[in-house]
Protein backbone atom coordinates (compact mmCIF):
# COMPACT_ATOMS: atom_id res chain seq x y z
CA UNK A 1 0.00 0.00 0.00
CA UNK A 2 1.33 3.01 -0.83
CA UNK A 3 2.41 5.87 1.48
CA UNK A 4 -0.37 8.53 1.36
CA UNK A 5 -1.28 10.91 3.98
CA UNK A 6 -4.34 12.98 4.14
CA UNK A 7 -5.29 15.10 7.26
CA UNK A 8 -8.45 17.70 6.87
CA UNK A 9 -7.76 20.68 8.77
CA UNK A 10 -10.90 21.96 8.32
CA UNK A 11 -9.84 25.16 10.36
CA UNK A 12 -7.61 26.10 6.93
CA UNK A 13 -11.21 25.97 5.58
CA UNK A 14 -12.72 28.34 7.97
CA UNK A 15 -9.54 30.85 7.81
CA UNK A 16 -9.99 31.15 4.16
CA UNK A 17 -13.56 30.70 3.34
CA UNK A 18 -16.01 31.56 6.54
CA UNK A 19 -16.40 33.31 9.92
CA UNK A 20 -19.33 31.07 10.51
CA UNK A 21 -20.24 30.03 14.12
CA UNK A 22 -22.65 27.86 15.49
CA UNK A 23 -24.80 29.69 18.07
CA UNK A 24 -25.29 25.98 19.75
CA UNK A 25 -22.45 23.90 20.54
CA UNK A 26 -22.86 20.45 19.03
CA UNK A 27 -19.05 19.64 20.02
CA UNK A 28 -17.21 17.72 18.04
CA UNK A 29 -19.48 15.62 15.05
CA UNK A 30 -18.66 14.27 11.70
CA UNK A 31 -18.98 16.48 8.95
CA UNK A 32 -19.38 19.46 11.15
CA UNK A 33 -18.40 21.86 7.91
CA UNK A 34 -21.33 20.04 5.75
CA UNK A 35 -23.33 23.64 5.66
CA UNK A 36 -20.71 25.84 6.33
CA UNK A 37 -18.29 24.87 4.15
CA UNK A 38 -19.39 21.67 2.28
CA UNK A 39 -15.97 21.01 0.05
CA UNK A 40 -13.78 21.46 2.89
CA UNK A 41 -12.42 18.27 2.88
CA UNK A 42 -12.22 18.28 -0.71
CA UNK A 43 -10.47 21.24 -0.62
CA UNK A 44 -7.95 20.58 2.33
CA UNK A 45 -7.34 16.53 1.07
CA UNK A 46 -6.02 18.35 -2.63
CA UNK A 47 -4.26 20.85 -0.75
CA UNK A 48 -2.16 18.53 1.32
CA UNK A 49 -1.60 15.89 -1.24
CA UNK A 50 0.05 18.78 -3.06
CA UNK A 51 2.05 19.22 -0.42
CA UNK A 52 2.70 15.57 0.86
CA UNK A 53 3.86 15.21 -3.22
CA UNK A 54 6.42 18.49 -2.76
CA UNK A 55 8.01 17.59 1.21
CA UNK A 56 6.77 13.75 2.01
CA UNK A 57 8.32 14.21 5.81
CA UNK A 58 5.77 17.01 6.34
CA UNK A 59 3.21 13.67 7.02
CA UNK A 60 5.07 13.10 10.02
CA UNK A 61 4.89 16.92 11.25
CA UNK A 62 0.85 16.56 10.55
CA UNK A 63 0.83 12.90 12.74
CA UNK A 64 2.13 15.18 15.69
CA UNK A 65 -0.81 17.56 15.33
CA UNK A 66 -3.62 14.90 15.64
CA UNK A 67 -5.13 17.60 18.38
CA UNK A 68 -6.76 19.15 15.51
CA UNK A 69 -9.68 18.21 13.44
CA UNK A 70 -8.31 15.53 11.14
CA UNK A 71 -8.79 12.28 9.23
CA UNK A 72 -5.98 10.20 8.71
CA UNK A 73 -4.41 7.91 6.26
CA UNK A 74 -0.97 6.69 6.33
CA UNK A 75 -0.14 3.78 4.20
CA UNK A 76 -2.91 2.39 6.82
CA UNK A 77 -6.20 2.58 8.18
CA UNK A 78 -8.50 4.84 7.01
CA UNK A 79 -9.76 7.12 10.65
CA UNK A 80 -12.89 9.08 10.29
CA UNK A 81 -12.40 11.38 12.69
CA UNK A 82 -15.11 14.21 14.50
CA UNK A 83 -14.69 18.14 13.79
CA UNK A 84 -15.77 21.11 14.94
CA UNK A 85 -12.79 21.58 17.24
CA UNK A 86 -11.38 25.08 17.40
CA UNK A 87 -8.62 26.88 18.04
CA UNK A 88 -6.73 27.79 21.56
CA UNK A 89 -6.00 31.34 22.09
CA UNK A 90 -2.77 30.62 23.69
CA UNK A 91 -0.52 27.55 23.46
CA UNK A 92 1.93 26.97 26.22
CA UNK A 93 4.97 24.33 25.69
CA UNK A 94 5.15 23.46 29.55
CA UNK A 95 1.35 22.84 29.94
CA UNK A 96 1.84 20.58 26.98
CA UNK A 97 4.59 18.64 28.73
CA UNK A 98 2.71 17.63 31.44
CA UNK A 99 0.36 15.46 29.37
CA UNK A 100 2.96 14.22 27.20
CA UNK A 101 5.75 11.98 28.01
CA UNK A 102 9.09 12.83 26.64
CA UNK A 103 10.90 9.84 24.77
CA UNK A 104 13.24 9.40 27.90
CA UNK A 105 10.63 8.80 29.99
CA UNK A 106 10.20 5.24 32.20
CA UNK A 107 7.62 2.67 31.13
CA UNK A 108 5.84 4.12 34.13
CA UNK A 109 5.38 7.32 33.46
CA UNK A 110 4.50 6.77 29.95
CA UNK A 111 1.54 4.66 30.13
CA UNK A 112 0.33 7.12 33.51
CA UNK A 113 0.23 10.24 31.13
CA UNK A 114 -1.73 8.27 28.73
CA UNK A 115 -4.31 6.54 30.91
CA UNK A 116 -4.94 10.50 32.58
CA UNK A 117 -6.76 10.83 28.79
CA UNK A 118 -8.68 7.87 28.63
CA UNK A 119 -6.06 5.37 27.00
CA UNK A 120 -5.14 1.99 27.97
CA UNK A 121 -1.88 0.21 27.27
CA UNK A 122 -2.79 -1.54 23.96
CA UNK A 123 -3.71 1.88 22.67
CA UNK A 124 -0.11 3.34 24.09
CA UNK A 125 1.41 0.78 22.42
CA UNK A 126 -0.55 1.11 19.39
CA UNK A 127 0.24 5.50 19.21
CA UNK A 128 3.68 4.70 19.39
CA UNK A 129 3.65 2.68 16.59
CA UNK A 130 3.82 6.04 15.08
CA UNK A 131 7.44 5.43 15.13
CA UNK A 132 7.11 3.62 12.24
CA UNK A 133 7.42 6.80 9.88
CA UNK A 134 9.53 9.35 9.79
CA UNK A 135 12.49 9.94 11.47
CA UNK A 136 14.80 10.92 14.89
CA UNK A 137 16.96 13.60 14.99
CA UNK A 138 20.82 12.68 16.11
CA UNK A 139 20.16 14.81 18.82
CA UNK A 140 17.59 12.51 20.39
CA UNK A 141 19.80 9.49 20.12
CA UNK A 142 23.21 10.18 20.77
CA UNK A 143 23.13 9.50 24.30
CA UNK A 144 22.92 5.48 23.19
CA UNK A 145 26.00 5.54 21.28
CA UNK A 146 28.55 8.16 22.58
CA UNK A 147 30.72 8.02 24.71
CA UNK A 148 29.73 4.25 24.82
CA UNK A 149 27.21 2.28 22.85
CA UNK A 150 24.31 0.84 24.33
CA UNK A 151 24.43 -2.62 25.16
CA UNK A 152 20.91 -3.18 24.39
CA UNK A 153 21.25 -1.45 21.06
CA UNK A 154 21.00 -4.25 17.83
CA UNK A 155 24.98 -4.68 17.71
CA UNK A 156 23.77 -5.14 13.59
CA UNK A 157 22.61 -1.81 13.43
CA UNK A 158 24.57 0.23 15.35
CA UNK A 159 27.47 1.02 12.51
CA UNK A 160 24.22 2.14 10.41
CA UNK A 161 23.10 4.30 13.53
CA UNK A 162 27.26 5.63 13.56
CA UNK A 163 27.41 6.61 10.06
CA UNK A 164 24.16 9.10 10.51
CA UNK A 165 24.98 10.34 13.93
CA UNK A 166 29.17 10.83 13.38
CA UNK A 167 29.28 13.26 16.09
CA UNK A 168 28.84 13.29 19.87
CA UNK A 169 27.69 16.77 20.20
CA UNK A 170 25.21 16.74 16.37
CA UNK A 171 25.65 20.11 14.58
CA UNK A 172 22.67 22.49 15.44
CA UNK A 173 23.13 23.89 12.06
CA UNK A 174 23.18 20.15 10.28
CA UNK A 175 20.26 18.09 9.61
CA UNK A 176 21.33 14.80 11.14
CA UNK A 177 19.11 11.87 11.44
CA UNK A 178 18.16 8.20 11.54
CA UNK A 179 15.05 6.85 9.95
CA UNK A 180 13.18 4.96 12.34
CA UNK A 181 12.56 2.17 10.15
CA UNK A 182 14.50 1.86 7.41
CA UNK A 183 12.44 -1.26 5.51
CA UNK A 184 9.62 0.88 5.09
CA UNK A 185 10.58 4.38 6.06
CA UNK A 186 7.16 5.98 4.78
CA UNK A 187 4.45 3.75 5.33
CA UNK A 188 2.89 3.32 8.63
CA UNK A 189 3.10 -0.63 9.30
CA UNK A 190 3.71 -3.27 11.93
CA UNK A 191 7.48 -3.55 11.23
CA UNK A 192 8.05 -0.99 13.74
CA UNK A 193 7.08 -3.65 16.75
CA UNK A 194 9.73 -6.23 14.55
CA UNK A 195 12.35 -3.65 15.03
CA UNK A 196 12.24 -3.55 18.23
CA UNK A 197 11.96 -7.02 19.53
CA UNK A 198 15.10 -7.13 17.55
CA UNK A 199 16.45 -4.04 19.67
CA UNK A 200 16.44 -1.65 16.24
CA UNK A 201 14.21 0.84 18.32
CA UNK A 202 16.28 4.29 18.04
CA UNK A 203 14.94 5.83 21.27
CA UNK A 204 14.84 4.61 25.26
CA UNK A 205 10.75 4.54 24.95
CA UNK A 206 11.18 1.86 22.23
CA UNK A 207 13.37 -0.59 23.42
CA UNK A 208 11.39 -0.03 26.78
CA UNK A 209 8.11 -0.44 25.04
CA UNK A 210 9.58 -3.98 23.55
CA UNK A 211 10.68 -5.08 27.13
CA UNK A 212 8.57 -3.90 30.02
CA UNK A 213 6.08 -6.83 30.84
CA UNK A 214 3.01 -4.81 30.84
CA UNK A 215 3.66 -3.93 27.18
CA UNK A 216 5.45 -6.23 25.55
CA UNK A 217 2.70 -8.64 24.94
CA UNK A 218 0.60 -6.32 22.55
CA UNK A 219 4.25 -5.55 20.87
CA UNK A 220 4.19 -8.88 20.00
CA UNK A 221 0.16 -9.25 19.19
CA UNK A 222 1.11 -6.15 16.61
CA UNK A 223 4.47 -7.70 15.13
CA UNK A 224 2.01 -10.75 14.15
CA UNK A 225 -0.75 -9.13 12.76
CA UNK A 226 -0.85 -5.52 11.15
CA UNK A 227 -4.76 -5.74 11.56
CA UNK A 228 -4.86 -5.84 15.74
CA UNK A 229 -2.26 -2.79 15.45
CA UNK A 230 -4.52 -0.68 12.70
CA UNK A 231 -7.55 -1.45 14.74
CA UNK A 232 -5.94 -0.19 17.97
CA UNK A 233 -4.09 2.78 16.37
CA UNK A 234 -7.80 3.64 15.16
CA UNK A 235 -9.10 3.65 18.27
CA UNK A 236 -6.52 5.57 19.96
CA UNK A 237 -6.22 7.71 17.74
CA UNK A 238 -10.10 8.61 17.96
CA UNK A 239 -9.80 9.09 21.89
CA UNK A 240 -7.06 11.21 21.45
CA UNK A 241 -8.44 13.36 18.97
CA UNK A 242 -12.11 13.68 20.98
CA UNK A 243 -9.76 14.70 24.62
CA UNK A 244 -10.42 17.85 26.08
CA UNK A 245 -11.83 19.80 22.86
CA UNK A 246 -12.80 23.39 22.58
CA UNK A 247 -16.12 23.72 20.87
CA UNK A 248 -19.01 25.98 20.65
CA UNK A 249 -18.17 30.08 21.41
CA UNK A 250 -15.11 28.55 23.48
CA UNK A 251 -11.45 29.57 21.46
CA UNK A 252 -11.47 30.87 18.33
CA UNK A 253 -11.12 30.29 14.57
CA UNK A 254 -7.72 31.49 13.12
CA UNK A 255 -7.10 33.83 10.36
CA UNK A 256 -3.81 31.58 10.60
CA UNK A 257 -3.79 28.48 11.70
CA UNK A 258 0.01 28.72 13.33
CA UNK A 259 -1.10 32.52 15.32
CA UNK A 260 -3.42 33.32 17.28
CA UNK A 261 -5.48 36.19 16.30
CA UNK A 262 -4.82 38.85 18.73
CA UNK A 263 -1.16 38.50 17.76
CA UNK A 264 -2.30 38.08 13.41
Amino acid sequence: MGAKVVFFFALLCFAAVSAFQDEEDQGLVMNFYKDSCPQAEEIIREQVRLLYKRHKNTAFSWLRNIFHDCGVQLGGPYIPLKTGRRDGRKSRADVLEEYLPDHNESMSVVLDRFAAIGIDTPGVVALLGSHSVGRTHCVKLVHRLYPEIDPALNPDHVPHMLHKCPDQIPDPKAVQYVRNDRGTPMILDNNYYRNILDNKGLLIVDHQLAYDKRTRPYVKKMAKSQDYFFKEFSRAITKLSENNPLTGNKGEIRRRCNVANKLH
